[in-house]
C-alpha cells in the first residue's frame, strides 16, 4: 500500500494545486514514515512537530482560498544542517555549535519557503559537512536505507536516506568533492550539482569555486523541481547568474548525443567492483547514443596536489578560527583539513590557482567534443558507517581521507555540472549510480540528459530505480 508520502514532489504538488490532495495530510503521512523509519537510519536529527502541522495548515487554507500557489505549495522540507531555518537548530554537526538557534532563514531557505515549502527538519551531515562518510561526534552515524550497517556516503547522506525512505519528498544538499553525488548513488536516488553561481549562496563565507548548493529528489523531475525554486538570482553572490538558467525539464533526444565513457576520469582510484558494473552497464546503454566513446579530460599529473592545495586554502577561510578555538571539540576530518591547510605556502596556492585555469579550459576543449561524460559516481559500493572513510582500494592506500572521492571531486576541479541516477543494483543488492557530467554552464544540458537516460533506464528491472525495502526497515526501529 502507497502512502500520500510516496509521491514523488511533482505529483504531490500537482495534486494540492488541484485540491485533491491536503498538504496537512501529506504532513502528516511524511510524519509517520519518520516516525517508523527514522529510528533506525538517523536521517533526521532536528524536527519541530508544531511548526510542520502549524505550516500544512496553513498551507491548506491557502489552497482553499484560492491563493496564488508557489511551485513547491505545501511540500514538506527537510534541510541538510548546514543550513539556517528560523525555528531550527544548525549544529553543522559539531559540538562546537549544539545549541546554535539562528533568528532568521538563509537567503536560500527562505527563497524556498517563499516557493511554498514548509521547512520543519534537518538532515544529519558529518561535521562541516567534511568527508563521504555522514557520522558525527554530536549525532553519531545515518545508515544506508538499503543496509542501516552501511553509510549513505556523505555530505549530504541524511537528506539522501530520508528521501530514499520517503520520510520527506524534498531534501535539499550540498556539493565540494561530491557531497550530493556520492550520497545520491548510495541511497538510489536522483542528484545534481549544479554550475557555480545556478544557485546562489548568499551567506557564504568565503569567494570559493567550489562549494555549490545542489538539488536532490527521488526522481530527476524532483531535482529540477526544488532547483528552479533555488536558482533565482542574488547580487549577495557575486557569482549569481543574472537569469535563471532552467528551463522546464524537456528529455534530450540519446540518440543525436556524443557521449564520452570512463570509469575513472583517467585519474581517479576506482575499485575492480565498480569498473565491472560500469562496463556492464555502459554496454547496455552505448547503443542509445549517436557517438559513444571511451574518452576522458586530461586531468594533469598533479591534478590530486592541486586539490589538496585549493581545498586547503577553502578550510583555512572557512574552519581556521574554530580549529584554533575548538580543536579539542572537533572531528578527525576537520583537524585534518586544517592542519593539512597550515602546511601550504603562497607559491604553492598560486600554483593550484594556475594549474586550476589551465584544467578548466582543457575541460571546456574536451565538451567541445562530447556533449557528456558518463562515470560511475562513486569509486566503491557502500561501506560500513563505523569505517570513517576509505583507506585502500584494491590494495592501494588511499593518502588522504578525500582521494577515493576522486571521481567526484575531479570534475568539481574542471567546474563542471554533474547530475547523478541510479542504475540498478549491484550483486549485494545495493544501489549503484552514474554520474553525468557537463561544462560549465552546461546545466540545462546535463539536466535533460539525466532526465532522458532516468526514463530509459526505468523500463529495465535490471537498471530502475532501487527501492528500499521500508517493512524490514520498520522492524529494525
Amino acid at each position: 500500500m502507497t502512502h500520500p508520502c510516496d509521491l514523488t514532489a511533482l505529483d504531490a504538488r500537482r495534486l494540492i494545486g488541484a485540491k485533491a490532495l491536503s498538504p496537512v495530510e501529506l504532513m502528516d503521512s511524511c510524519l509517520s514514515r519518520i516516525a517508523a523509519i527514522n529510528p533506525v537510519l538517523n536521517a533526521i536529527i532536528e524536527m519541530d512537530e508544531t511548526m510542520a502541522r502549524d505550516g500544512a495548515k496553513a498551507a491548506e487554507a491557502a489552497v482553499m482560498r484560492g491563493d496564488p500557489l508557489g511551485p513547491l505549495h505545501g511540500l514538506p522540507l527537510a534541510l541538510k544542517d548546514g543550513r539556517d531555518a528560523a525555528g531550527l537548530k544548525t549544529t553543522h554537526g559539531s559540538r562546537v555549535f549544539k545549541d546554535h538557534m539562528p533568528e532568521e532563514d538563509d537567503p536560500g531557505v527562505a527563497n524556498l519557503r517563499a516557493a511554498g515549502a514548509i521547512p520543519f527538519a534537518k538532515t544529519n551531515q558529518p561535521e562541516f559537512a567534511a568527508g563521504g562518510n555522514t557520522r558525527n561526534l554530536l549525532f553519531g552515524a545515518t545508515g544506508n536505507p538499503f543496509d542501516p550497517a552501511l553509510t549513505p556516503s556523505g555530505s549530504s547522506g541524511g537528506s539522501a536516506a530520508a528521501l530514499a525512505t520517503a520520510m520527506v519528498p524534498l531534501a535539499t544538499g550540498s556539493d565540494y568533492g561530491g557531497s550530493v553525488r556520492t550520497p545520491a548513488t548510495y541511497c538510489g536516488i536522483a542528484g545534481f550539482r549544479p554550475s557555480l553561481g545556478t544557485v546562489p549562496h548568499a551567506s557564504g563565507t568565503i569567494m570559493s569555486p567550489f562549494g555549490v548548493m545542489g538539488a536532490m529528489g527521488r526522481t530527476m523531475r524532483d531535482t529540477h523541481l526544488l532547483l528552479a525554486a533555488e536558482a533565482v538570482h542574488d547580487p549577495r553572490d557575486p557569482f549569481s547568474t543574472p537569469d535563471k538558467p532552467l528551463a522546464p525539464p524537456v528529455p534530450a533526444d540519446l540518440s543525436s548525443l556524443r557521449v564520452a565513457f570512463s570509469a575513472d576520469l583517467g585519474a581517479a582510484p576506482v575499485s575492480a567492483e565498480v569498473r565491472a558494473l560500469f562496463a556492464e552497464r555502459s554496454a547496455a546503454l552505448s547503443n542509445l547514443f549517436a557517438v559513444a566513446e571511451e574518452a576522458a579530460p586530461d586531468f594533469g599529473p598533479r591534478v590530486h596536489e592541486m586539490f589538496e592545495v585549493t581545498r586547503g586554502v577553502a578550510f583555512m577561510a572557512t574552519h581556521l578560527e574554530v580549529y584554533e578555538k575548538h580543536r579539542d571539540q572537533l572531528d578527525a576530518n576537520i583537524i585534518e583539513n586544517c592542519e593539512r591547510g597550515l602546511t601550504f605556502n603562497a607559491g604553492e596556492v598560486a600554483w593550484g590557482q594556475r594549474e586550476q585555469a589551465a584544467l578548466y579550459r582543457r575541460m571546456l576543449a574536451f565538451f567541445e567534443r562530447h556533449d557528456v561524460l558518463i562515470a560511475p559516481a562513486a569509486s566503491v559500493q557502500p561501506f560500513p558507517h563505523s569505517q570513517l572513510f576509505i583507506r585502500e582500494i584494491d590494495g592501494e592506500a588511499m593518502p588522504s581521507y578525500m582521494r577515493w572521492l576522486a571521481i567526484t571531486y575531479l570534475p568539481t576541479l574542471g567546474f563542471c555540472c554533474a547530475a547523478v541516477i541510479p542504475c540498478g543494483r549491484d550483486a549485494n543488492g545495493l544501489p549503484f549510480g552514474l554520474q553525468i557530467i557537463g561544462p560549465f554552464r552546461g546545466d540545462a544540458r546535463v539536466l535533460s540528459v539525466a532526465l532522458a537516460l532516468e526514463e530509459a533506464l526505468a523500463g529495465d528491472e535490471a537498471t530502475a530505480r532501487p527501492l528500499p525495502d521500508l517493512q524490514k526497515l520498520a522492524q529494525k526501529a
